[in-house]
């Protein structure tokens, strides 16, 4: 409709979506670097295939030094979960304990139904060992991975407020067309001229 401020949308617009497209880079990127870090520092003592985990998981490791072990037992096909409740598979055990068992510190029978379900409560959260970590006597890894993963998170966060802000853009600029639109097409009708043509007809024979 060839208004001025068409200019200043636009140019809003490819702001927000050039700062969009740096931000994720950079998230990215760092997101990378810190799973590459937890890889070959934390994980690389207890296994030789370590696949990559979810968003949690990565999580769980800023927060625990240690995911402790999954299966304190001796093989004998009975599950002894972790008991240090200072790692990330302990604090699950003692949850699960807590939420359970009448008295977290005293076990019940195994084929209890407050045992069972604070197995399987377990069995669902806890770091299996091709996940197990440990920052142990690598504390300035563990710092560096804490940052890298906070400078992640920060960008991403930056990327959906770039998002927000285009989308925003366009609702705004769709509005504002609507409402010139509208002024426009009163405008036009206000300076309209108009003509009234009356014809009387007269019978002159009588």
């Amino acid at each position: 409709m060839r208004q001025k401020r068409a200019v200043a949308y636009l140019a809003v617009e490819a702001m927000a979506w050039s700062a969009f497209a740096s931000h994720r880079r950079v998230a990215r990127s760092t997101r990378d670097s810190y799973r590459s870090l937890a890889s070959t520092v934390a994980r690389a003592p207890f296994s030789d295939v370590r696949p990559v985990g979810d968003f949690d998981y990565y999580e769980r490791m800023e927060h625990f030094a240690a995911s402790g072990r999954f299966d304190l037992s001796a093989g004998d096909g009975t599950l002894r979960p972790e008991e240090d409740t200072a790692t990330f598979n302990g604090a699950m055990w003692l949850l699960a304990r807590r939420t359970y068992w009448n008295d977290p510190s005293q076990p019940p029978p195994r084929a209890s139904v407050e045992w069972t379900r604070a197995e399987a409560f377990y069995l669902q959260r806890a770091i299996r060992p091709n996940f197990q970590w440990s920052w142990d006597g690598a504390t300035d890894q563990y710092a560096q991975f804490r940052q890298l993963i906070r400078q992640s998170n920060d960008k991403y966060r930056s990327a959906l407020s770039d998002l927000g802000l285009a989308l925003g853009n366009h609702v705004l600029s769709a509005i504002d067309a609507s409402i010139s639109l509208r002024l426009e097409q009163r405008r036009i009708a206000a300076t309209r001229q108009y003509r009234l043509r009356v014809e009387i007809p007269v019978d002159l024979g009588r």
